[in-house]
C-alpha cells in the first residue's frame, strides 16, 4: 500500500509538470492553469518553473483596480507635463497573468479576467489558490476557462523533483503546432467521455483537443494519436469529473453464454476477420484508452470535492463567513467614491489627484492667483473597504426532563467540535439552556475552547420545558450580537414537548402558542435558524415550529456529538 501511495504522488507531480510543459507550447489556446496548493517548498519549486512560459509574467492581486488592468491617467506624467497622459494597463499586451490569493478574488475581477481570456490579445492565466478549506476556492468563472487543474497539497518534497523544461523542444513544438491535425474518428470520443464524467458544456472537450495537439507537437508528430488523446483527457477531464463512470466501479464477470447458443459458422462470402478488426480498431481502441487514462487520474476524494463545490455555490454563509459590510476603516479595499470630508471618512489622496489632474490647465487659466495644483471639492475621493461579519452559532438547548444530561452532553461535544474549526471558519458559539420556568445564557459568544470547557463542566438539568422562553432568550442574544457586527444563526435542540408558557404557568396549549408567536417574531427579524428534534419519534409540533421559523427540520433521535456537529454543518451548507 505504501508503494502504491508513493506511485500516486509521483504520478500527480508528473501530470503537474506535463501540464506546465503543454502550457508553454500553447499558452493562449489552453488558457492557463489553476494551481491549488498551500505555501510551501513544493509549491515554490513548481512556481519557480513559471518563467519558462514564453509570455512575460505579470502578477495580479485580488484588490487590483480597473486603472491598473485597462490603463488610465498617468498621474505623475500628467502633473509634470500639464496635460492628460495615459498609461497602458496590464491587459494591453499578451502576458502570463499570475493571480495570487485567487480564493479571495471578487466576482467583478473574475468577470474582467474572464473577458480578457475570451477576447484579449492572447493572455494566459495562472490562478494561485491557497484556500484553507475545500469550500474556499477560486471563482468557477475563471477555473472553467483554464485547461489544467493542478493540486499539490499532500505531495512531499521528495516526490517533487526539480522541474526542467527543454526550451528548444518547446519552441519547436510551438512552431509546428498549427500543422497538427486530428482525425475525425477521434473527435466524437471526447464529448462522449465528458458526458460520462458529468462535465457540462463544450469548453472542457475543446481544451482537451488543444492539449492533445500540443502533445503531438511535442512528439514531433503531425497527427494526434489515441495515446495523445488519452493523456490529454487525463490532464484536462479527470480533475473536472463530477461523477464516477460505470467502468471505474468494481468489474463484474460477464454472464456465461447459454448452453443452447452455438456460434454460427462464418459465411464464406464474409471478408476475413482480421480485416474487420482492423476497420473497427480506430472506433473502439480510443474509447477504452480514454476511459482507463481518466479513471487512473480521477481524484481520490471526488465526492468530498463535489460537496465542497456545492458549499461554494450555496453562498457566503455556507463557508463560515457572515454578511458583507462596507465601511471606511478596515477590510478589503474597494474603489473609491466621490464624497465630502466629514471628519470620519478617509481621503484617497491618489484618486483625488487623479480626478483633479485633467483639469489643471483650464483651472490655471481661470484662476486669479497662480498655484501649482488646483483641487476642488468635486475632486475629493474617499476610501472604502468591505469586510465580513463573524458568524455566531447560538445553541438553544432543552435542559428539562430525564434526558437533559444526555442532550447537554451532546451539545457540549458539538460546541467543542465546532470550536476546533472556529479559527478557520471565523465562527463564534454561544449556549442558551432553558428549563424550569425560564432560560439563561450559559455561554456568551466566544471562540475560546478553554473557556467553553470550563463553562460546560457542570450544567443544570431537570424541570419543565419553557420552549418559548428559550427562543426569546436566543433572540435577545442574536440582537445583541447583531449590534456588535456579528451574523447570528439559531440552532434549536429540543424534543418539542413544551409545557411552560412565557408567564411561567404550566399549560401545554399556551406554551405551544407562545412558542409559535416567538418563532414568528424570529422569522420577521430574518434570523436564520435550524431545528433539531431529539425526541425518540419525530414530533409534528416541532416540525410545524420549524416551518414557522422557515428553518430546516432535522430529526436526530440518537445523535451523538459528532452527528450533531455534522448535522449543523450540513444544514448550514445546503
Amino acid at each position: 500500500m505504501e508503494g502504491a501511495a508513493n506511485g500516486a504522488t509521483t504520478g500527480a507531480w508528473q501530470r503537474a509538470v506535463r501540464a506546465l510543459e503543454l502550457l508553454a507550447v500553447d499558452p493562449a489556446g489552453l488558457g492557463g492553469l489553476w494551481l491549488r496548493a498551500r505555501s510551501g517548498p513544493v509549491r515554490d519549486r513548481y512556481v519557480a518553473a513559471l518563467p519558462a512560459l514564453p509570455l512575460g509574467l505579470r502578477k495580479l492581486h485580488p484588490a487590483i483596480g480597473d486603472d491598473a488592468l485597462f490603463g488610465g491617467l498617468d498621474l505623475a506624467a500628467t502633473l509634470a507635463e500639464g496635460r492628460p497622459a495615459r498609461a497602458r494597463g496590464l491587459l494591453a499586451d499578451p502576458a502570463a497573468l499570475v493571480l495570487t490569493m485567487a480564493e479571495r478574488c471578487p466576482p467583478g475581477l473574475a468577470a474582467r479576467l474572464a473577458a480578457a481570456l475570451d477576447t484579449g490579445p492572447g493572455h494566459s492565466l495562472i490562478v494561485m489558490d491557497e484556500g484553507a478549506e475545500p469550500a474556499e476556492a477560486a471563482p468557477e468563472t475563471l477555473t472553467d476557462r483554464l485547461a489544467f487543474h493542478v493540486e499539490l497539497d499532500g505531495l512531499a518534497h521528495g516526490d517533487a523533483p526539480q522541474v526542467q523544461l527543454d526550451p528548444a523542444a518547446i519552441a519547436a513544438a510551438a512552431a509546428g503546432l498549427e500543422g497538427v491535425v486530428l482525425s475525425p474518428e477521434l473527435l466524437a470520443d471526447i464529448p462522449a467521455l465528458a458526458a460520462r464524467l458529468g462535465i457540462d458544456g463544450l469548453r472542457a472537450p475543446l481544451l482537451t483537443l488543444r492539449a492533445a495537439r500540443a502533445l503531438a507537437a511535442l512528439d514531433g508528430a503531425n497527427t494526434v494519436s489515441a495515446e495523445h488523446l488519452a493523456e490529454a483527457a487525463a490532464l484536462v477531464l479527470a480533475p473536472r469529473a463530477t461523477v464516477l463512470p460505470e467502468s471505474t466501479a468494481e468489474d463484474t464477470p460477464p454472464d456465461p453464454p447459454e448452453p443452447d447458443e452455438v456460434p454460427e459458422p462464418p459465411d464464406q462470402n464474409d471478408p476475413p476477420e482480421s480485416d474487420a478488426s482492423e476497420e473497427e480498431m480506430p472506433q473502439q481502441l480510443p474509447a477504452e484508452l480514454l476511459l482507463e487514462a481518466v479513471a487512473a487520474a480521477l481524484p481520490p476524494d471526488l465526492l468530498a470535492r463535489l460537496a465542497a463545490q456545492k458549499a461554494r455555490r450555496a453562498g457566503p454563509s455556507s463557508t463560515g463567513t457572515g454578511t458583507k459590510r462596507k465601511g471606511n476603516r478596515r477590510g478589503r479595499p474597494l474603489p473609491s467614491r466621490p464624497g465630502r470630508l466629514d471628519g470620519t471618512s478617509r481621503l484617497d489622496l491618489v484618486a483625488t489627484l487623479r480626478a483633479a489632474a485633467p483639469w489643471q490647465g483650464l483651472r490655471r487659466t481661470q484662476a486669479r492667483t497662480p498655484r501649482t495644483l488646483h483641487v476642488r471639492a468635486e475632486d475629493i475621493r474617499l476610501k472604502r473597504y468591505e469586510d465580513r461579519a463573524d458568524r455566531l452559532l447560538i445553541f438553544t438547548v432543552d435542559a428539562s426532563g430525564s434526558a437533559a444530561l444526555a442532550r447537554l452532553a451532546e451539545a457540549k461535544g458539538a460546541v467543542e467540535l465546532l470550536l476546533a474549526e472556529a479559527y478557520a471558519r471565523r465562527d463564534h458559539v454561544a449556549l442558551v439552556a432553558f428549563r424550569g420556568e425560564g432560560a439563561e445564557t450559559l455561554l456568551p459568544p466566544t471562540r475560546s475552547l478553554v473557556q467553553t470547557k470550563r463553562r460546560l463542566a457542570e450544567l443544570p438539568g431537570g424541570g419543565g420545558t419553557p420552549l418559548a422562553a428559550g427562543l426569546q432568550a436566543a433572540m435577545a442574544l442574536a440582537e445583541q450580537a447583531q449590534s456588535h457586527g456579528m451574523t447570528p444563526t439559531l440552532c434549536l435542540l429540543t424534543d418539542g414537548k413544551a409545557n411552560i408558557a412565557l408567564d411561567g404557568t404550566a399549560s401545554r396549549g399556551q406554551a405551544a402558542e407562545d412558542a409559535q408567536r416567538v418563532a414568528r417574531a424570529a422569522r420577521a427579524s430574518d434570523l436564520p435558524a435550524l431545528v433539531i428534534d431529539m425526541s425518540k419519534r419525530p414530533q409534528p409540533g416541532l416540525r410545524a415550529l420549524a416551518e414557522t421559523l422557515d428553518a430546516p427540520y432535522v430529526p436526530l433521535p440518537r445523535a451523538d456529538a459528532k452527528g450533531l456537529s455534522q448535522a449543523v454543518t450540513g444544514a448550514l451548507t445546503d
